[in-house]
Parts: structure tokens; C-alpha cells; sequence
């Protein structure tokens, strides 16, 4: 089946924009607050993680879900999947960058995910909002319990500061809810695009009221970057909502033009590995003295080398590893389907790494 050429593009998105928060130069200007550099601090990791849960439901049947051993194979893909990712998450953190690698706790959610395989979109959407306000408050109490103590890979993927999977759980599971819906609809993508921008206008616009009229402690009521938040969780909700919708619908329009984009989207796992290993080889400096040369370098070598490898070769390599291996695990004798009395859907597995990393 095709690849969905829009949710690619916002993948590559995703991957471009976690690039630029660890190599583009900070603008400081006053709109939008911070400068346009902080656009890209937090939001595309979260909108990578949303595009993971998008993933896992496409795997496990997009809108109409597996069950019996097809079900149980898909369980086994994204597990086998977890474990590669986190194991190349581990091994990317040995090399020592400045960077906050995300893939060992994008391993621990696709387990997570497996459990909410068979969920409705109520029942994920209500969990994702469950998540989103308990999360923040019991996080940061786990953490303070565990000051001091001795410091653990679990513990740091599990409440640690940059993406703590008991309040990013939220993202992925809103991302299985967008997966089980029509992705072609554009009544759909209209309502989602609405629905983000209240949600970003309620997050940023909640945040304020809660600081300044209300008083809450900063601690729960900022929607900064990596502060894990609710209303930082519902303000990335949001953008991630309004990137899913826009792509999908200019995808549409113009495939062609945005192959090179959705290029960097179907290799997004390859592309964010290398770009840890050439910030590893280029040193410390690479982030801490970024300037428009070397991130504009980032960018256009990493579209153009994605899109060459696409035309060329096809599936990315970690992609193909990724596939290759949790579809041996997998290789089961599947139950014998009924007759389809649906159109097919034209959605595909996402078998890079918004996928696998979603």
C-alpha cells in the first residue's frame, strides 16, 4: 500500500525542527516571545511523539483494528521495535552530545502503546486527557521523592525533564486516536485544525491566567519548552494537530513539491541518528555557538541526501532494519481474514522513526 504522502511531510517536520532546537542559532526576537528559534524547542519532539501513536495505529489497522493473531502480531512488531529503538537510543546517548536523545523514552511508549491497541478514540482521547492533567503533578512528585538518589535510566525516561513518559504518554495516545480515524477526510482535517487552534490558544492563553490571575505555582502552570506541563501538553497538542492537518491537506495538493520534505519524513529515524553522530563528530561547539551556516548546512544536506537515498534505494536503512527484524519476530501464520467489504485504505505502516520514530 502508498506511503500517506502528508504525514510524511509532517514527520519530516518533526525531524527538521528537532534539528534546528539542537543546532539553530537562538533569535531572541520579542514576537513571537523568545524569537522564532523557540518554535522549535519542545513542539517537534512532541508532534514526533503524536506521529508515533499515529504510527502504532496504522501498524495494528488504522481505522478498523486487528484482532486474534493479527492483533498479536502487531503487538510483537511494535515490541521487537521498542527494543531496537531504545537500544539505539542508548547507544547515541554514549556518545555524549548536549543533546536530550528522545528515543529511549519513544521505545518505552511504543511499549506502552501496545496496551491501547483496542482502544476507541473516546476511550484514548479520554486517557490523553487524564494523562495530560495527573501526569504533570504526580511526575514531579516521583521526582522529588527520588532526589538524591541514585539516578536511573527508567527513572530518567520515566519522569525525568525533557520527555517524561508518564505525561508524554498523552501525545502518543492522542496520536492512536488520529490513527484510527479517516486521514483522506477533509471534514475530518477541517475539525482537527479547529480543535488545534483552540487547543493552542487554551494552552498558552490557560497558562497565563493560571500565572498571573490565579496565581498557581510556576512549576504546574508555565507552558515553556520541556517544562511538562498540562497546558504545555495541550498547547503542543495543538501544533501538532494544526501540523497533521496542513500537511495532510497540501500533500494533497502538491505531492511533487513536497517529495524532498516527506523524503526526510520516511527516513526520519536514519536522519535523526546521523544528525546525533555528525553533532558527536563535530563537538560541543556544533551547539552551544550555532550559527545560520551550519544549520542551514544541517537542513539542506539532510533533505538532500534523504530525497537522493528515497529516489534511489527506497526504505531508509534503520527503517529497513526496523521492518526487517519485527516482521521476522512477527512471522506467525495470521488468522484467515473475512471478506473486505471496505475500501481499502491507503495508508501504510510507518516503518521509520515518527513511526518508529514517529
Amino acid at each position: 500500500m502508498r506511503r500517506i504522502v502528508g504525514i510524511d511531510v509532517a514527520r519530516g517536520l518533526a525531524v527538521l525542527g528537532m534539528m534546528t532546537a539542537h543546532v539553530g542559532p537562538d533569535d531572541h526576537g520579542p514576537i513571537p516571545p523568545g524569537g522564532f528559534a523557540q518554535l522549535a524547542d519542545g513542539r517537534p519532539a512532541a508532534l514526533f511523539v503524536v506521529l508515533a501513536g499515529l504510527s502504532l495505529a496504522l501498524l495494528s489497522g488504522s481505522t478498523n483494528p486487528v484482532t486474534g493473531t493479527r492483533l498479536v502480531q502487531a503487538r510483537v512488531r511494535i515490541l521487537v521495535r521498542a527494543l531496537l529503538l531504545f537500544a539505539l537510543g542508548e547507544l547515541l546517548v554514549i556518545l555524549a552530545t548536549p543533546v536530550v536523545v528522545i528515543l529511549p523514552t519513544y521505545g518505552l511508549l511504543f511499549a506502552l502503546g501496545c496496551v491501547a491497541l483496542r482502544w476507541s478514540r473516546a476511550a484514548l482521547l479520554t486517557a490523553a486527557g487524564v494523562v495530560a492533567v495527573l501526569g504533570p503533578p504526580l511526575g514531579q512528585a516521583i521526582a522529588a521523592a527520588l532526589e538524591g538518589a541514585r539516578p536511573t535510566v527508567l527513572a530518567e525516561i520515566t519522569v525525568g525533564h525533557y520527555y517524561p513518559a508518564i505525561v508524554w504518554t498523552a501525545y502518543l495516545l492522542v496520536g492512536l486516536a488520529i490513527g484510527r480515524s479517516d486521514l483522506r477526510s477533509t471534514r475530518l482535517r477541517g475539525i482537527g485544525a479547529l480543535a488545534g487552534v483552540g487547543l493552542v490558544i487554551l494552552g498558552h492563553g490557560g497558562s497565563w491566567v493560571a500565572l498571573h490571575l490565579f496565581g498557581w505555582p510556576a512549576a504546574l502552570a508555565i507552558a515553556e519548552p520541556h517544562s511538562s506541563t498540562t497546558f504545555e501538553v495541550v498547547g503542543n497538542v495543538g501544533v501538532a494537530l494544526l501540523v497533521i492537518a496542513g500537511s495532510l491537506a497540501v500533500a494533497d495538493r502538491w505531492p511533487r513539491v513536497l517529495a524532498p520534505l516527506a523524503a526526510v519524513g520516511s527516513l526520519a529515524l536514519t536522519a535523526y541518528t546521523v544528525h546525533i553522530v555528525v553533532i558527536a563528530a563535530l563537538g560541543q561547539g556544533v551547539v552551544y555557538q550555532a550559527t545560520v551556516g551550519v544549520w542551514l548546512a544541517f537542513i539542506l544536506t539532510t533533505i538532500g541526501l534523504c530525497w537522493l537515498w528515497v529516489v534511489s534505494v527506497g526504505r531508509g536503512p534503520l527503517e529497513w532494519v526496523l521492518h526487517r527484524v519485527s516482521t521476522r519476530a512477527a512471522d506467525i501464520v495470521p488468522d484467515v481474514l473475512p471478506p473486505r467489504t471496505t475500501e481499502p485504505s491507503d495508508a501504510t505502516e510507518s516503518d521509520s522513526a515518527g513511526q518508529a520514530h514517529s
